[in-house]
């Protein structure tokens, strides 16, 4: 990989120097938001319970080498705050999680307790150490209650969750709006506390590295590399797809705000397509496939004992509006993107997250984004 320096006042410069403990680090999202907040002059502090995947972004990376990276896991609130205790971070950003909708059938407890009691003990080691400004606590576009008709969900309508996962999302949201309001809040800041809590809850999000199972884009790839077909589940389930970057842009220029101290951050935000954009599943795989001519897929029969939301809209004008954000790829360039990193990891032993990163910091100064002027 190329070193090629990322310009480090992004984010209006207030990430460098800064003490950012992430949860979940070796994960996903979690290794693409190390690796960039360990680029712009951040001292990252890494905790997590284990590396989930094999490959794994996280190795791909070398983050091991860039970042403090600790092994822990969120339940466990005593090494937790010896963390906060040791590395005192500026800012926290909670990514920790069993993140999958169908493991969760097959392990709800685990779901449960690492999504709802991991997140308070984050939450109480924030409330515990007053060197803190802030914390993101990340969930998901699965935590409220979802009718599956043709509304976008907005940051206040009600929580919910059919299967474990999203259950588990919309309670770990709910103890974060309990810890905002009873300790955290905003019309009592600078007086009986000094930290803002903000939730900021994603789409489906793709992007190289993720190895994970029961993921459409990966168990397209693992197949593919092995000569296989892929049996593809629900092809009309809808989703706001969106490249892994766009969220992360979204929780950086969130983390700028509380590190700023602007109080109204201190709120629940969706970070979604512009316009409400969706794709079903059939797309995304055919999108896929013409990127990629080793992708091959046929349509399997649902199994419907593991009930799957089919349809899911995020509304995101008030990010829109009130942080002045909006995504950079539309959903065609994220898939695009997506496969060609997947590509050229596997036929050219070339990792792109790098290149990857920089082209969307250009793009997004071409389109005068304010996080990236």
């Amino acid at each position: 990989m190329e070193n090629v320096e990322i310009d480090k006042t992004l984010f209006g410069g207030v990430f460098e120097n800064k003490t950012v403990l992430v949860t979940g680090h070796t994960g996903f999202k979690g290794s693409w938001l190390s690796y960039w907040l360990s680029e712009i002059g951040s001292n990252v502090i890494g905790y997590s319970s284990s590396i989930m995947t094999e490959p794994s972004h996280y190795d791909i990376l070398g983050l091991s080498t860039k970042i403090n990276d600790i092994r822990g896991d969120v339940r466990d609130l005593h090494k937790l705050n010896e963390v906060f205790t040791s590395y005192k971070p500026d800012i926290v950003y909670h990514l920790a999680a069993q993140s999958l909708v169908r493991p969760s059938y097959r392990y709800p407890a685990e779901t449960f307790t690492t999504n709802i009691v991991g997140t308070a003990n984050v939450l109480e080691c924030v409330r515990s150490h007053d060197f803190v400004t802030g914390i993101v606590n990340v969930t998901s576009d699965k935590c409220y209650e979802n009718f599956e008709d043709d509304r976008a969900y907005a940051e206040d309508n009600r929580m919910g969750g059919y299967d474990p996962y999203s259950a588990s999302k919309g309670a770990a949201e709910l103890v974060a709006n309990s810890y905002r309001s009873s300790f955290f809040n905003p019309l009592s800041y600078g007086e009986r506390h000094n930290v803002l809590l903000a939730s900021a809850r994603a789409g489906n999000v793709i992007g190289g590295g993720d190895w994970s199972d029961n993921r459409l884009i990966p168990d397209m790839i693992k197949t593919a590399i092995k000569n296989e077909i892929t049996s593809i589940r629900s092809p009309r389930s809808t989703r706001p797809w969106q490249h892994v970057l766009e969220p992360l842009s979204g929780y950086l220029l969130i983390g700028q705000r509380i590190l700023e101290r602007e109080v109204s951050i201190s709120d629940s935000w969706n970070l979604g397509p512009l316009n409400n954009e969706t794709l079903p599943v059939s797309d995304v795989v055919t999108l896929s496939s013409n990127a990629w001519n080793k992708i091959k897929y046929q349509f399997e029969t649902i199994d419907e004992t593991m009930h799957e939301a089919k349809l899911l809209r995020l509304d995101c004008t008030k990010a829109n509006q009130n942080l002045n954000w909006s995504p950079v790829w539309d959903a065609k360039e994220a898939i695009t993107k997506t496969i060609r990193w997947y590509q050229s990891f596997y036929e050219e032993d070339v990792c792109l997250t790098e290149n990857q990163l920089l082209d969307y910091i250009d793009e997004a100064k071409k389109m005068k984004k304010e996080w990236a002027q």
